[in-house]
């Protein structure tokens, strides 16, 4: 397992000893989730089951309720999500992939540019320590903070709250300014198809990419294996013209609560008086970064002729399985954004390790 795919699972790891008793606790808070994702979406609210069932369990997390994160299903979910976004990987999309190494040269100065500012910003306005600064302004690689600031004997549930609050906020923000300031409606997701439409060789097409995909992509220690093994493995079968099935829409759907719960749980065992601070500080965080995103993305667009809705949507400081969820739900080139967002992680996972030691020295709990 990757670090960051054990960062990830660590808050929900469900003890084995106790699994029959926080198995109905686990059904609950889907069931929340659930509950949560429904009111959004007869409110009409874009990405309604993944942001409802989010701001639900966060605030019933937050009033003390006993909840539990969805654990190992979230990967089984992910590798849905995965498999999709790898359908989007056309010859036709292909084709294209030239003209996206300007955005996505960009993209990387781009991180560097505002992880810089905010480390900043968040030691001159909120007093912060270097070192915890730097964990909280990188925009990206979650898992990756917090084991980093384990290492470094940081506070990790600070760190872990203004990450969860700039994905939140991020996931919220987006959908919502696209329909308030610029009318846009997202599609009905039906159109992706019903479980009572998949073919039998279909579905065991599909099923065999996520699991190959998954396991392969896990055993190689790549980052967030649950959706770049299962999405890689499907762009090849997609772009070799072996199916051109999708996952149903009602599996997509399930992700999105799966997903939004997840975000949600992380604010479980918090005390209403330690959110001011972190809460605080990934809310300003995340709404420079998306301020910058969008004046990046008008840039590259007059620049390059490329969509700015997918470019926003692919500078923007979310993580990488709830903004590509975005792109599929509103129906913005999810080839084009997944792509970025996993440069972006890619990247991330990768350049802070080096930055922290150059800066810091070597960690004072290296389990390395």
């Amino acid at each position: 397992m990757s670090a960051y795919e054990e960062a990830e699972d660590r808050p929900d790891k469900p003890d084995p000893r106790n699994w029959k008793q926080s198995l109905p606790i686990q059904l609950a808070t889907l069931a929340w989730g659930c509950a949560g994702g429904w009111v959004f979406s007869l409110a009409g609210i874009p990405l309604a089951w993944m942001i409802g069932s989010m701001l639900f369990t966060a605030t019933l997390a937050v009033a003390g309720v006993r909840l539990k994160g969805p654990g190992k299903s979230r990967a089984i979910m992910i590798t849905v999500l995965g498999v999709m976004l790898g359908s989007a990987f056309t010859p036709d999309i292909m084709g294209q992939a030239g003209s996206w190494i300007v955005s996505i040269v960009i993209l990387l100065i781009f991180v560097v540019v505002v992880t810089a500012l905010l480390t900043w910003g968040f030691q001159r306005f909120a007093a912060m320590p270097k070192r915890e600064a730097l964990l909280a302004a990188t925009p990206g690689g979650f898992g990756e903070m917090i084991l980093i600031a384990e290492s470094y004997g940081i506070d990790v549930r600070s760190i872990s709250l203004i990450h969860a609050t700039r994905v939140m906020f991020t996931v919220m923000l987006i959908p919502l300014y696209f329909r308030i300031f610029e009318g846009y409606t997202p599609p009905d997701i039906s159109p992706m198809g019903s479980v009572a439409d998949m073919g039998l060789e279909d579905s065991v097409i599909l099923v065999a990419c996520a699991a190959t995909g998954y396991l392969g992509a896990k055993r190689l220690g790549i980052p967030a294996a649950a959706l770049m093994g299962p999405m890689f493995i499907s762009a090849i079968v997609h772009f070799m013209g072996w199916t051109q099935a999708k996952p149903p829409g009602e599996l997509v759907n399930l992700a999105q609560i799966v997903i939004g719960t997840n975000v949600g749980c992380r604010f479980v065992g918090v005390e209403r008086r330690q959110l001011i601070n972190p809460v605080g500080i990934g809310i300003i965080g995340a709404a420079i970064t998306l301020g910058l995103a969008m004046g990046a993305a008008e840039m590259l667009h007059q620049l390059t002729q490329l969509d700015y809705h997918a470019l926003w949507i692919s500078f923007a400081p979310g993580g990488l399985a709830e903004m590509t969820l975005i792109s599929l739900a509103m129906n913005i080139d999810t080839a084009f954004v997944s792509t970025h967002h996993i440069v972006r992680i890619l990247f991330i996972v990768m350049a802070i390790s080096v930055v922290t030691r150059i800066l810091f020295g070597k960690p004072e709990h290296d389990e390395q």
